[in-house]
């Protein structure tokens, strides 16, 4: 854990405090403005192409405001740089292409588990061609967006790993935590969900589980590794805002959290050139999450 705290350490000596405050009580907004008028209840009630636009006006907002921050407060204007600009408009595309792709297959029953568990993968998949054609345009080098285990020390993320079991087992026992986990009762009800048999359950979980292979690649591997070279560590803050703003549809004590968490996973990915470490935490928890809400709602 030493070079971690070390990681953290260099980073809180070089950041600049003011924007910190100024992306902190912007994102601190955006979570009231969610939470208190649903915000993201209102977007996600808007048909495909209204979908499309409104998700990407939000998250322009998110992950541009605090670039705009480091403009007026310290004195970096990356919007100088053309690349920067053109990338950084095209970045909350993607996602937002990701959060308004549907997918329907005709089967005659069991359509919605289905349409489910073929869904994460095609995101996956649509994550991982955007990013390629992004790469071929931009010619970048090295890993792809991080996905190596060079130099990868894997101690550290057992260890915050094993730090989050005891706060997820207290957030297992609270209603609004149980009335969003596990992610299947809200497909199939809570009385099905006790008969399903442990292999859907597992084939759910695990095409569940490759979401967030799409989300450490794009957060952590393309808005860091992608933009460093222009922006150096000032690329974390912008990338933990956008990625707030993701979990509006989750309880507030989770998107509060994960901007904290997406700013700690920042600081390693900046650091190390991986994703795979964060990758295996942010699952972890995801999993563990799961565990907590098929075992609070005594569905296991």
């Amino acid at each position: 854990m030493r070079s971690v705290f070390r990681y953290i350490g260099s980073y809180i000596a070089d950041l600049n405090r003011t924007v910190l405050a100024v992306t902190s009580l912007f994102t601190a907004i955006l979570i009231f403005i969610n939470y208190r008028f649903g915000l993201d209840d209102k977007i996600s009630e808007s048909g495909t192409i209204p979908l499309f636009v409104a998700r990407y006006l939000l998250f322009a907002v998110a992950f541009l405001g605090p670039y705009l921050f480091y403009s007026f407060f310290a004195g970096k204007n990356y919007f100088r740089i053309p690349a920067f600009v053109v990338l950084g408009l095209a970045a909350p595309s993607f996602f937002a292409l990701k959060t308004a792709v549907t997918v329907r297959l005709p089967f005659a029953s069991d359509a919605v588990f289905w349409n489910k568990v073929v869904y994460w993968p095609v995101l996956l998949l649509l994550m991982f061609a955007l990013l390629t054609l992004t790469r071929a345009l931009t010619r970048e080098k090295g890993s792809f967006y991080g996905l190596t285990t060079r130099g990868l020390d894997w101690k550290p993320y057992i260890i915050m790993l094993l730090i989050m079991v005891p706060l997820i087992a207290l957030a297992s026992t609270q209603p609004d935590f149980l009335h969003t986990y596990p992610k299947l009762q809200s497909l199939e009800g809570v009385d099905e969900l006790a008969l399903i048999p442990w292999w859907k359950k597992a084939l759910f979980e695990l095409s569940y589980g490759s979401d967030f292979l799409s989300i450490e690649v794009f957060f952590r591997g393309f808005l860091i590794i992608a933009f460093v070279k222009w922006a150096g560590k000032d690329a974390i803050l912008p990338m933990a805002c956008f990625y707030c703003t993701i979990h509006f549809g989750k309880p507030l004590a989770e998107c509060i959290s994960s901007y904290f968490g997406g700013i700690l996973l920042g600081i390693l990915v900046y650091n190390t050139r991986s994703v795979l470490g964060g990758l295996m935490v942010h699952l972890g928890i995801a999993w563990l999450m799961e565990i907590g809400g098929y075992i609070g709602n005594g569905l296991w």
